[in-house]
């Protein structure tokens, strides 16, 4: 998504998530068990636990909740055992899908992922169908008023930022997945709020969408799936053309 669109998306994505608490405090839950278990409890020494931890208590996590989530991936306290999971598919239009999944049931989450696509007019793709148009990297989108792009600049480059991209609505900074972690962390030292930070999958190249009711359809398919309680993240190579009121 670029331009305007890819801004008013960003936002209603947002918007979307934060009215599901339930399920945000749910997948960081999971999220918080995965970091604990892969780099250990103590957020001093796990960098990637230490961004989640604070990403929960910027939603209001209960600090009960993010104790119990650490104990479970260190072992501490007995859990199911989560899984990291990513599926590729189509929404109608020919739009590339990325979808990431934390679950206890593979093939529940597989299921669900499946029959939600079938049911919106698209597929689930085999792997590979669609990776090679998409980039893992760190993304940040960051309103204008929070900094100016001379400040970004420099805080974002020392912290290993690949790209700075600047339009009428903000800046987008994208970084390798090894400098993902810094970058959020110098960003809090800055106290440079985004909109949205994020691990991503950023597609190459875009599919440009100009009418209204595809437009409508595809971004319904992406809200059944983050509807699914399994499912984290949902990204897509769409670009809604700016005439299109997406709400």
């Amino acid at each position: 998504m670029s331009g305007h669109s890819k801004w008013a998306t960003t936002k209603r994505h947002k918007a979307v998530i934060d009215a599901k608490r339930g399920k945000m405090f749910s997948t960081l839950s999971k999220d918080i068990s995965l970091a604990a278990r892969d780099g250990g409890g103590d957020v001093n020494f796990n960098a990637k636990l230490r961004v989640i931890v604070q990403k929960a208590k910027e939603a209001n996590m209960p600090a009960e909740n993010i104790k119990k989530a650490i104990q479970k991936g260190t072992g501490e306290l007995p859990g199911a055992t989560i899984e990291e999971l990513t599926y590729e598919g189509y929404a109608v239009g020919g739009v590339g899908l990325i979808v990431e999944v934390t679950t206890d049931n593979k093939n529940r989450a597989a299921s669900e992922v499946r029959s939600t696509l079938t049911k919106c007019g698209g597929n689930l793709a085999g792997t590979g169908a669609l990776m090679f148009n998409f980039q893992r990297m760190g993304q940040f989108f960051i309103s204008k008023g929070e900094t100016t792009e001379d400040r970004l600049m420099e805080i974002a480059l020392d912290a290993g930022a690949d790209d700075i991209r600047v339009d009428d609505e903000g800046f987008e900074v994208l970084c390798p997945i090894s400098a993902y972690y810094a970058l959020e962390q110098a960003m809090a030292n800055a106290k440079i709020k985004c909109l949205s930070s994020e691990i991503a999958y950023v597609p190459n190249s875009l599919v440009h969408i100009a009418d209204a009711a595809l437009a409508a359809k595809i971004l319904k398919t992406v809200e059944k799936l983050e509807e699914l309680d399994d499912v984290k993240n949902v990204f897509a190579n769409f670009n809604i053309d700016d005439s299109i009121d997406i709400g």
